[in-house]
């Protein structure tokens, strides 16, 4: 596939790359993923959205909820550029209320030249929410793309912990019907060209720790299950595929869904053929995050890549670093909350409960 204005198009980086220290010119792309933390739209729709009503709890106004884009746009222009000018190549999101919202979001001023578009599906999750892709349409080609569900079912309660039914979430998590099936989010998996070459990203809000931690694990490490199947199935394919997993996996990097069901290693060094990456685990060791919780700080919002992605080999795209986007103006100030992520209250328009994360792909330029 012939790259139109392949130089004019990518920002060239030069850095040192640990090859006989030799510089070299790379092409960078950004990947990130957000959790919009309730990107609901102020019409009275066919899913769980009455909270978000203008006469609903949160008095969620037309005046709100452009604001609410308006700053949301502000982050998505803004993460990743100081590496790279141009906004990340591919978004993943998280709590949308439907594809309206993300269209909404994508016409904002500082987002609306970057021509962003859109897969999105609609999700069975009982509060209305789902999972989308954001990709700017000059560098990136959607070739296929498909939702696939999570089964899981809700086993009989036999007693809450007193301490765990204590934490609290705003994803609730609960079983409808007979079949006490939970429904939660679809996983999104999405393939196409980046500037010529595959890249397969699932896009992944796994289930909420409603009810406890411990209580809820195993719906978390079922959803893992599920998204380390979808990888195989793309590696069984393809045994060199490119696969970025990213999402709100409402686990960190130390949990069994990551440690174990996706089999996720905190080191280079240590991922096989057809195994998976993680870099934000040394992060998590270093006590940073993206979601805070009684004063302590985790990493929810992973993004992890395949054994191809590490490689050493700059011919292609390659994962070159990772980051959390914190910047001052997304943290409370003031208050019980100060230092948390700004999200919105009842007498503030904020951001969301969470930071974003984003990973830059590399690519040697001759």
């Amino acid at each position: 596939m012939k790259i139109r204005n392949f130089f004019t198009i990518l920002f060239l980086l030069s850095l040192t790359v640990n090859v006989k220290a030799q510089t070299k010119k790379f092409a960078v792309q950004t990947v990130a993923f957000y959790n919009l933390e309730n990107l609901f739209d102020t019409i009275n729709g066919p899913n769980n959205d009455e909270e978000w009503l203008p006469n609903g709890l949160q008095r969620w106004t037309g005046e709100k909820y452009k604001k609410k884009l308006a700053n949301l746009s502000r982050v998505l222009a803004e993460i990743g550029t100081g590496e790279n000018p141009n906004p990340p190549v591919l978004i993943g999101a998280s709590e949308i209320e439907n594809r309206g919202v993300l269209e909404d979001l994508i016409k904002q001023p500082k987002l609306i030249d970057k021509d962003y578009g859109i897969v999105h599906f609609d999700s069975p999750d009982k509060r209305g929410i789902d999972v989308g892709l954001l990709y700017q349409k000059k560098h990136f080609k959607p070739t296929s793309y498909i939702n696939v569900p999570l089964y899981i079912y809700k086993e009989e309660d036999k007693g809450k912990d007193k301490k765990e039914a204590e934490e609290k979430t705003d994803d609730v998590t609960a079983a409808s019907g007979n079949d006490r099936r939970i429904y939660t989010r679809d996983q999104l998996l999405v393939t196409g060209l980046l500037d010529g070459e595959e890249i397969n990203v699932i896009v992944c809000h796994w289930p909420s720790r409603s009810g406890g931690e411990k209580k809820s694990a195993p719906l978390r490490e079922a959803a893992a299950a599920l998204t380390r199947k979808i990888t195989d199935s793309l590696q069984r394919i393809k045994p060199d595929a490119k696969v970025i997993i990213l999402g709100d996996l409402n686990d960190g990097s130390f949990n069994k869904s990551v440690k174990v069901e996706i089999g996720a290693k905190g080191k280079k060094s240590e991922v096989e053929p057809y195994g998976v990456y993680n870099p934000f685990e040394s992060m998590a060791n270093k006590g940073m995050g993206t979601i805070g919780y009684r004063d302590a700080w985790d990493i929810f919002d992973i993004i992890m890549v395949t054994e191809p992605l590490i490689k050493e080999d700059y011919s292609s795209w390659r994962y070159w670093k990772a980051g959390i986007y914190n910047k001052p103006f997304l943290i409370t100030t003031t208050g019980q909350y100060k230092g948390y992520p700004l999200r919105h209250s009842m007498t503030e328009v904020g951001f969301s409960d969470h930071f974003p994360t984003y990973i830059y792909l590399i690519k040697e330029v001759k």
